[in-house]
């Protein structure tokens, strides 16, 4: 796997396009307070680390060793995703940096886009706020 936070990013897409109620993928800390960032702004309900190595009733094979992180997506009242799209804006081959002026606005502000700042991982609002620019991650609408 090249990129893991796009595969990240789809694993969500298709779980939510599947209407599944949860996803898992491999744990990273920057995939963790993406997914920190998606419940703060109350996109997911939940997202947790699960440490399969500590479960009992799975067997010990060489998957069962690592870390996951679960979400739990959110559903509206008429079973209709919070989420509607989400998009990796720099990838490992084309990196995009912006500076705090030209941070874009997603969807004229109801949107979300993600950056790798200084001060570690904020949502665009936080950023030109602070006005500190970074790589932009992803945009999520």
């Amino acid at each position: 796997m090249m990129d893991p936070i796009s595969d990240m990013l789809t694993r969500i897409k298709n779980a939510i396009m599947a209407k599944k109620m949860e996803v898992s993928f491999p744990y990273s800390k920057i995939k963790f307070n993406i997914c920190k960032i998606l419940e703060s702004e109350h996109l997911i309900q939940k997202a947790e680390i699960v440490d399969l190595s500590k479960l009992k009733h799975l067997p010990k094979t060489k998957i069962n060793r690592f870390k996951q992180i679960k979400v739990i997506l959110k559903y509206d009242e008429d079973k209709k995703p919070i989420i509607s799209n989400l998009r990796r804006i720099s990838k490992p081959g084309c990196r995009v940096y912006v500076k705090h002026d030209e941070i874009p606005r997603v969807l004229d502000g109801y949107g979300l886009a993600i950056l790798s700042t200084s001060r570690g991982l904020l949502t665009d609002k936080e950023a030109r706020k602070k006005k500190i620019g970074g790589e932009l991650i992803c945009e999520i609408y």
